[in-house]
């Protein structure tokens, strides 16, 4: 597949740090791509080849208004991300329960308690 045709989904969408800036930007709501290029030292046509990745992602929308476009953050993909993310939950669970565990009764695991 060349990357004239490739579709993005929400995983390549969110793996560059710049797509997760802009994301975390259009929280705030809608803007023009000249208000989100600010925030970057980088040119307004990379930027556009961000959001467009974004928007193949349906992670945002543009829409043209008088002259210019306008973004917009569209959140719902990104309860894929969360969903696979929250497999990984009980791991990091586990190993609070430990960490816990350890603290609250350290003479079991032979530490010595100054107090």
């Amino acid at each position: 597949m060349s990357s004239s045709t490739e579709k993005y989904d929400v995983f390549q969408a969110v793996a560059d740090p710049t797509r997760r800036k802009v994301l975390q930007l259009l929280t705030v709501g809608e803007l023009p791509i000249s208000a989100i290029t600010s925030h970057f030292p980088m040119s307004r046509t990379a930027i556009a080849k961000h959001l467009h990745i974004l928007s193949e992602a349906e992670l945002v929308s543009g829409r043209k208004v008088g002259r210019e476009k306008r973004f917009r953050l569209q959140p719902e993909p990104l309860s894929e991300l969360k969903e696979w993310l929250s497999f990984y939950d009980r791991f990091w669970d586990n190993k609070l329960s430990i960490l816990k565990h350890v603290v609250e009764h350290p003479e079991e695991k032979g530490l010595q308690v100054k107090k």
